[in-house]
């Protein structure tokens, strides 16, 4: 141990960490379940793949997405301004890689999936039948959609099937894999 003074941290004795590419930090801070963001535009339904989203309220509730301006549903979410976010289980994981691995400007991905439509309450994008959940969301903050593709959404209505009760979700860990949630532990806490 040196006895002078040290301009940052001193190195970990013995070493137990190792260097990890800047590229790989996605895979361990991934917030939330793979989710399916459907959207409406000029008459056609469409339906993407989408892991990067977090929630940053919960009354109303407030969630924030990024939508890549190379998705295809970019242009629809960004001129209609309404969405639905529908969470599948893990049993539809290969239909949610397969959604996510072509695009809706060449393929009807609800024909193409089987995925079935149904009507929203509030906004014009569909729920999807097969989702254990569905949240109607409306635009609510576009300013750092120029920057960062970054859309805040706030969840105007909310669906569930309850015959399902403890679906497993899937969360994206990066190149293909996944990883499947697993055992629910309850601790005391004062939050909602």
């Amino acid at each position: 141990m040196s006895s002078g003074t040290s301009s940052g941290p001193s190195p970990v004795d013995p070493p137990r960490f190792a260097a990890l590419a800047l590229g790989k930090v996605y895979q361990l801070i991934e917030p939330g379940p793979v989710v399916l963001l459907a959207t409406a535009r000029r008459g056609k339904a469409n339906v993407m793949t989408m892991s990067w989203h977090m929630m940053v309220e919960f009354t109303p509730p407030l969630i924030a997405c990024i939508v890549s301006p190379g998705d295809h549903s970019f242009a629809a979410l960004k001129a209609t301004r309404e969405c639905v976010i529908a969470v599948p289980s893990v049993e539809m994981a290969e239909t949610v890689v397969g959604i996510g691995n072509c695009s809706g400007a060449d393929t009807d991905k609800f024909a193409r999936f089987p995925l079935t439509a149904l009507p929203a309450s509030k906004v014009r994008a569909p729920l999807i039948g097969e989702c254990f959940a569905n949240l109607e969301c409306k635009v609510v903050n576009t300013r750092l959609v120029n920057a960062y593709a970054l859309f805040v959404l706030e969840c105007v209505a909310a669906w569930h099937d309850p015959a399902r009760a403890e679906p497993r979700t899937i969360h994206h860990a990066g190149y293909g894999r996944f990883k499947v949630d697993g055992e629910v532990i309850t601790l005391a806490s004062r939050m909602p």
